[in-house]
């Protein structure tokens, strides 16, 4: 198991993914534990990359209920559709947000938040979980967060 995360500060973002996954990947061989995983998921892309939340919404008697997180205070729950993270669970897919004011519906859990990107992991072909990364500035995530989340959330599938 790694003990720390080992990534220069002056890497580039796409560097910086690059370096963290296969780390996120030891991080989390040989451990049974889902929580634990995934708060050491939370936790080394808060503190690599810097986002101002990040954290995991886990489906559970039809609602997306707050699972590790790291940042601020977060809402609990949230309905199917409802907000970012309901609606990644709704169309099964990536969702990224330049700037959350102009989302229909969104939930303001802060209002610090200015940006999003929310990932579904699917167990059996259905959502079971979703990612949330949150920016305190507008329009922060772009293709190259998109690609690397997605394969972050590969590896969180294999450990559903």
């Amino acid at each position: 198991m790694a003990e720390e995360l080992i990534i220069a500060a002056s890497t580039n973002k796409k560097e910086r993914y690059d370096i963290l996954i296969p780390q996120i990947e030891l991080l989390v061989t040989g451990e049974p534990d889902i929580i634990a995983n995934f708060s050491n998921i939370a936790a080394a892309l808060k503190q690599t990359m810097n986002f101002f939340w990040v954290g995991f919404y886990i489906v559970k008697h039809d609602q997306l209920v707050l699972g590790p997180f790291q940042g601020p205070i977060a809402c609990t729950r949230i309905n199917f559709g409802k907000g970012v993270c309901g609606t990644s669970w709704k169309e099964k897919k990536t969702i990224v947000v330049p700037n959350v004011d102009e989302f229909p519906g969104h939930i303001a859990c802060s209002s610090a938040s200015k940006s999003e990107i929310v990932l579904p992991a699917f167990k059996n072909g259905e959502v079971a979980l979703v990612l949330d990364v949150d920016s305190n500035v507008l329009n922060d995530f772009d293709d190259t967060d998109r690609e690397a989340l997605e394969k972050v959330m590969r590896i969180v599938e294999k450990l559903l």
